[in-house]
């Protein structure tokens, strides 16, 4: 479908959001954890639809329309041709694509933990906001708390956003330059340290060594965990096999059997020595 670029406006360096106008029937239902699959140029370069998480949908009751957002990095010339683009141009997407997070099954683990590393913030504020709405921010027991990760003070990203919705932040920075030196899973392994405040489920979404690490810290206490993958993808629909990962039930499809997945399920060792 053709969708049509509102505003676009840049986050921070070779970070931006882009905002576009979708039907609203086929978004308004759309889960946390699912994806869009965008043709940057009507052309056959760059060739591949490029895949980014939804990062939020605004629906309005008094227009068919509803608001698309994605938060994107630029690492390659279509992420490059998509920064250039202005409010009124027009993209291609499909969407929405893959399987989200399991709002219900997630609100009824007690406290929640959302975990974030780098672009990771995408889809999780997402996440955050859904949660929010089916009543997680009853009680400060159920109130989300977010952990993110950067590399930086300036590469992080989302503080404010999820501030705004009443979720709690905390902070890691690789350099110490904000918050807590070193990495994100470490705050998570002293959040899951104090099982005296309750049960908790954790979700996450980043770099693959950052979600290996925090499946690991997540068994170490015996709370489930669900990650959403970051992948490089052919088709976005299952057929092409180009982002098959190994799994304790056989090879799974990314684009179609996640990108949000059980940690437990995982063979994370496949994942660096090609499968």
């Amino acid at each position: 479908m053709r969708a049509r670029i509102v505003r676009q406006r840049r986050l921070a360096e070779g970070r931006f959001l882009i905002e576009l106008e979708v039907p609203q029937k086929g978004f308004a239902k759309a889960a946390a954890g699912q994806f869009v699959h965008v043709r940057i140029e009507d052309s056959c370069d760059p060739l591949l639809r490029r895949p980014f998480s939804i990062h939020d949908i605004v629906s309005s009751s008094r227009r068919p329309a509803a608001l698309l957002k994605i938060v994107y990095e630029v690492v390659g010339k279509g992420t490059e041709l998509l920064s250039q683009k202005a409010a009124s141009a027009c993209v291609d997407i499909l969407g929405p694509l893959g399987s989200g997070f399991d709002i219900k099954a997630i609100g009824r683990g007690g406290k929640v933990a959302l975990v974030a590393g780098g672009m990771g913030v995408a889809p999780l504020y997402f996440l955050a906001k859904r949660l929010v709405e089916v009543g997680c921010r009853k009680s400060d027991v159920g109130r989300p708390i977010v952990l993110i990760g950067a590399k930086t003070k300036a590469h992080l990203l989302g503080e404010k956003m999820f501030k705004d919705l009443g979720c709690r932040v905390a902070i890691a920075t690789d350099d110490g330059s904000k918050g807590f030196k070193g990495f994100v899973t470490a705050l998570l392994e002293d959040r899951l340290s104090a099982m005296d405040d309750g049960p908790w489920t954790v979700c996450a979404c980043g770099p693959k060594p950052m979600l290996a690490a925090v499946a690991a810290v997540a068994a170490k206490h015996a709370v489930p965990a669900y990650v959403s993958l970051e992948e490089f993808m052919g088709c976005g629909l299952g057929a092409c096999l180009g982002c098959a990962i190994k799994t304790a039930s056989g090879y799974r499809r990314i684009c179609h059997d996640g990108p949000v997945f059980d940690s437990r399920e995982i063979i994370w060792e496949s994942q660096w020595n090609g499968l």
